[in-house]
């Protein structure tokens, strides 16, 4: 067998295999709850054969969301519609994972095929928060927050992951990346605090420990628990590769599993250097420096090219997104080409042995 379509163990938790599906947001719910829209493309997800299907950045407030369009767990009722969902990705032997997350300074924005433009207040936007009245480009400064505040969104994790446990998720996975609001204090482009949650890295990471922490707390020591971190922000005096190492080192102690490694997203027009596996080295670098599991995403397209940085230990598994938007059923193409032989849904097989 490959190794990836090996399985992976995280607590008692074990993934059929190490493709997996990252988190993609749809901008397609309406006040935060999800539709047949998710339960298709996420259910699609799972029956193709992934291992892992991590639902797309999920909002723990209304006004932490990219676009008034994006899914949330902020209430019971929320949760509560996320089950058929998470029912049905169980059901096709996959395991239903969720990103919580607080877009910060890059709320309040359009769907994309609208536009990249922010949604004034009064046309069903609102004002933004974040650790720093510091613009993302040309959008408008957020609102600094405040330690209490800071304090109720630590909470408002907490109790989401909460509701996702009720939903029925296996995974739950905290936002710190693509510029969004944990990254943005931990960046110090973005966070020029002076208080307990700015200046060295202890205190722009000060945050991120609490909501580990909170959400550790409500998280059942069974089920894994993973922080999705940019390594870099691809600017000069930005969040660092050896940041990152250093802050995954520290949360092995607060109970995190595994460190979802990309990069970018917290500065415009930030000079990224693409090619396939563009960002397999960073999980390498974080994977080596803290001991902990890793997935790498960034161009992986070929089943040999993903196999290959399992097997050359860069990381623990690989997450897909674009590939997946082509071709749901990729994990049953590389198991193909890898000589692997995996399950297809019984639905598939009886239609083909009929014809």
């Amino acid at each position: 067998m490959s190794r990836l379509f090996s399985p992976l163990t995280l607590r008692g938790t074990t993934f059929r295999n190490r493709v997996w599906v990252a988190p993609m947001c749809q901008y397609s719910s309406v006040e935060g709850y999800p539709n047949d829209w998710h339960l298709v493309h996420l259910g699609g997800l799972a029956r193709g054969g992934s291992g892992l299907v991590m639902q797309e950045a999920t909002s723990v407030t209304p006004t932490g969301r990219i676009t008034p369009a994006d899914a949330g767990i902020w209430e019971d009722e929320q949760a509560d519609a996320y089950m058929p969902i998470t029912a049905f990705v169980r059901a096709q032997g996959a395991v239903p994972g969720i990103q919580l997350a607080h877009a910060g300074r890059k709320a309040s924005t359009e769907q994309p095929w609208v536009g990249d433009g922010y949604v004034e207040v009064g046309q069903g936007g609102w004002e933004t928060e974040g650790p720093s009245p510091v613009a993302f480009g040309e959008w408008p400064a957020p609102r600094e927050l405040g330690a209490d505040e800071i304090h109720s969104l630590v909470q408002a994790f907490a109790d989401a992951a909460g509701r996702a446990l009720a939903a029925g998720y296996g995974v739950a996975e905290i936002h710190a990346a693509h510029g969004y609001l944990l990254h943005q204090f931990l960046s110090p482009l973005s966070n020029h605090r002076t208080d307990e949650y700015g200046g060295d890295l202890h205190g722009r990471s000060r945050f991120l420990v609490q909501v580990v922490d909170a959400v550790r707390a409500v998280w059942p020591e069974e089920r894994p628990l993973f922080v999705r971190f940019s390594a870099t922000d691809w600017a000069d005096g930005g969040w660092s590769v050896d940041e990152t190492v250093e802050l995954s080192r520290r949360l092995v102690a607060h109970g995190v599993d595994l460190v979802d490694v990309t990069s970018g997203g917290l500065v415009p027009g930030a000079r990224i250097e693409v090619e396939p596996g563009y960002q397999v080295p960073f999980a390498r670098a974080i994977r080596e420096g803290s001991g902990l599991p890793v997935s790498a995403v960034g161009l992986i397209v070929a089943p040999e090219q993903a196999d290959q940085i399992l097997v050359n230990q860069a990381a623990d598994a690989v997450m897909l997104a674009r590939e997946l938007l082509r071709n749901p059923h990729w994990p049953w193409r590389a198991a193909r080409a890898l000589g692997d032989d995996v399950p297809w849904p019984p639905q598939y097989v009886g239609a083909r042995r009929r014809q």
